[in-house]
């Protein structure tokens, strides 16, 4: 299994990005990503999953400002990020749950990591 983020960069707050996160190793459409940051100096954080079906849940810091897809005949995922404000700054992973499990919260869910991408916004 192999998840590769990218995209990742410096950008001044109100920006935008978009991460990407190409899979390979297993049968991508048939598990739930997500993407969970590290912000300096502080724990793993979920920001947000998307299911197998499509369906999608953010975290409430994020909400109205993120945007996750996937693209199953790329096997990719994609977390677009709109007005991007300071505490955004952190690495982002990407992240695969071979279970589906209804814990898409907890971090502990997550069986496969990328090695991360920094975003870091400046004000």
């Amino acid at each position: 299994v192999q998840l590769v983020e990218s995209g990742g960069g410096l950008v001044e707050s109100g920006g935008s990005l978009r991460l990407s996160c190409a899979a390979s190793g297993f049968t991508f459409s048939t598990y739930p990503m997500a993407w969970v940051r590290q912000r300096p100096s502080e724990g793993l954080e979920w920001v947000s999953v998307i299911n197998t079906d499509g369906s999608t849940n953010y975290a409430d810091s994020v909400k109205g400002r993120f945007t996750i897809s996937k693209d199953d005949a790329k096997n990719t995922a994609y977390l677009q990020m709109n007005n991007l404000k300071p505490e955004d700054t952190a690495v982002y992973y990407c992240a695969a749950d071979p279970w589906g499990s209804t814990a898409f919260q907890k971090v502990s869910t997550y069986e496969y990591w990328g090695q991360g991408t920094q975003v870091t916004v400046s004000s």
